[in-house]
């Protein structure tokens, strides 16, 4: 992976991403941010259903478009977090990177994936 890439990816930013519609099979693109906790990337949004997670739920490969100082569109697979106490873990941080309180609603009810990026080549 190029070097700026890899710099790009550390910091938390607004992004955009392209999922593949569930019931539509065309591409849905959204703006959303990332967060890098420990070298892990990871999407979330606010509390409630949200169609780019459920797009993700059901084809987790999409494109990771990073557009802040640097334009590139990355190959990655999500992986839903459904596992309470590694939800509670990463929303704690999401939550104090956006001046969340209600951490326990987060939990309950927010969208959290764990990105993994696929271009190599990038």
């Amino acid at each position: 992976m190029d070097d700026t890439i890899r710099r790009a990816l550390r910091r938390g930013t607004l992004i955009d991403i392209t999922t593949t519609g569930r019931r539509s099979a065309r591409p849905h693109r959204v703006e959303l941010v990332y967060h890098n906790f420990d070298g892990r990337i990871y999407l979330s949004g606010r509390p409630g259903p949200r169609d780019w997670y459920a797009n993700l739920v059901a084809n987790p490969a999409f494109t990771f478009h990073l557009k802040r100082g640097i334009n590139a569109d990355l190959a990655a697979r999500a992986r839903p977090i459904t596992d309470p106490s590694e939800r509670r873990s990463v929303l704690e941080k999401v939550g104090e990177a956006w001046g969340v309180r209600d951490v326990e609603r987060m939990v309950r009810s927010s969208p959290l994936v764990e990105v993994e990026i696929l271009d190599e080549a990038a």
